[in-house]
């Protein structure tokens, strides 16, 4: 859990979205840092939703999400709904956003891209 005990985010780590990303169909990564961030370097097989856009995009219809990110929008009670930008702040804020919307099992991964091209530089 982040924050106090009585936040309902939760974070994710490193090993976690590894193992998300090797076995979880159903996973939805969503990179929330700006499209100049994002043309720097990605966590492969995210999509980019500058965190400013997350309400209105997932607010989008079923049809029209599919169009514009070419993948599924993810349901509301997506279990692998994960947010990330470089560090961790937009990506927590993403989550917040998410939330309101139903996204109840959104997550965010807390290490961001930063850590995640560290690790994976090695």
């Amino acid at each position: 859990m982040t924050g106090d005990d009585c936040s309902p985010y939760i974070d994710i780590s490193y090993p976690e979205l590894k193992a998300l990303l090797e076995g979880s169909p159903s996973l939805l990564l969503i990179d929330v840092r700006s499209k100049e961030e994002v043309d720097r370097g990605k966590i492969p097989g995210s999509i980019n939703i500058p965190v400013d856009s997350v309400e209105s995009e997932l607010a989008l219809d079923t049809a029209s999400f599919q169009a514009k990110y070419g993948v599924p929008k993810p349901p509301a009670d997506a279990p692998d709904l994960i947010f990330h930008c470089q560090m961790g702040r937009r990506g927590a804020a993403a989550t917040q956003k998410a939330w309101p919307l139903g996204f109840n099992k959104a997550r965010n991964y807390v290490g961001g891209y930063k850590e995640w091209s560290e690790k994976e530089a090695k």
